[in-house]
């Protein structure tokens, strides 16, 4: 089994290029309506245009705000520090800075996060591979 979310978004194209220049990823469609982003060959996340219906109707109300409400899109990366950079010249809204998870002691994946928001709002998590965060005291 792979997990192959999709977001409905306002504008599928300026949210390709936002996903892409983060997580490094590739386009593997293109198009204002959808969109299929590719990391190594696997899809890693498909983007939907709100208004467009297609052939399986409305995937969400473009009115209902907050979007994603409960969700959160977690992506565990390995250039966790290029990453950052990434995010940097991207300069999204940041609800939490890098911080090493658990912040101390034992216990936990014992990697970094860092939580940020999309260009719609949704929150974003970007995480270092279990164990990244060093030796624990």
């Amino acid at each position: 089994m792979r997990p192959q979310p999709l977001l409905a978004v306002t504008d599928v194209e300026a949210s390709s290029l936002w996903y892409q220049k983060l997580l490094g990823c590739k386009s593997d469609h293109g198009g204002k309506e959808y969109e299929r982003l590719v990391y190594d060959g696997v899809l890693v996340l498909q983007l939907h245009h709100f208004g467009v219906e297609h052939h399986h109707g409305p995937i969400a109300d473009a009115q209902d705000l907050p979007y994603g409400n409960g969700v959160l899109l977690w992506f565990e990366i390995d250039d966790f520090d290029a990453a950052m950079e990434r995010v940097a010249e991207l300069n999204p809204v940041i609800v939490l800075p890098k911080h090493r998870n658990p912040p101390d002691g034992k216990g936990g994946p014992n990697h970094w996060e860092c939580w940020l928001r999309d260009p719609d709002g949704y929150l974003v998590v970007l995480a270092s591979p279990d164990g990244s965060a060093g030796p624990m005291e």
